[in-house]
């Protein structure tokens, strides 16, 4: 048993890492909606449990955003290959100073493409929610990247930042849909 849960292990974080990274990372963002779609029910926002075509864009724009986390991921390390204190505050800082912002434009800009809005729409929703997603992000991964950064090795970086992502992705959902239950 073991040895097929190490082997399992090697072909999904060391093999096909990417693949594992892109899959996860749409599927995280996919059950954030999910969950943020059954408080909107519950709370009698939504006329009907769950808008897959919703949820299906949120797991194409995560699984699209995969790669782009993956690379960035292997390049930090690369950079910045230490775990000691001073070097993890680096990268945070890169995080939020880079990392952030490109990964909220792309979800924004990715989700306008695939709702068939215009660039001038998309541009309007991020001029609008991009502070209250930016501010929402400078609160929430400072500490979760603290722990990816000083205590995980690069193979597991982004499996964890997409469990983590799946909780921020509720937020997310939240921002991205709110003004259209009004």
């Amino acid at each position: 048993m073991k040895s097929y849960f190490h082997r399992g292990m090697y072909i999904l974080f060391k093999r096909n890492l990417l693949l594992t990274n892109s899959i996860t990372s749409g599927a995280f963002m996919g059950i954030g909606d999910l969950i943020q779609q059954e408080v909107e029910y519950q709370y009698q926002v939504l006329p009907r449990r769950y808008d897959w075509a919703r949820t299906g864009r949120m797991f194409l724009v995560g699984t699209l955003m995969g790669p782009m986390h993956h690379y960035y991921y292997v390049y930090l390390d690369k950079v910045l290959p230490s775990a000691d204190i001073r070097t993890v505050t680096k990268k945070i800082i890169c995080d939020q100073i880079f990392a952030s912002p490109a990964t909220i434009l792309c979800f924004f800009y990715g989700m306008g493409v695939l709702e068939n809005k215009t660039l001038g729409q998309s541009t309007q929703e991020v001029k609008h929610k991009f502070k209250y997603v930016y501010m929402g992000d400078c609160l929430f991964w400072p500490p979760v990247q603290f722990l990816n950064f000083y205590y995980l090795p690069t193979h597991y970086r982004v499996f964890y930042i997409n469990i983590a992502t799946m909780i921020f992705n509720i937020f997310l959902s939240f921002i991205k849909h709110y003004d259209q239950h009004k």
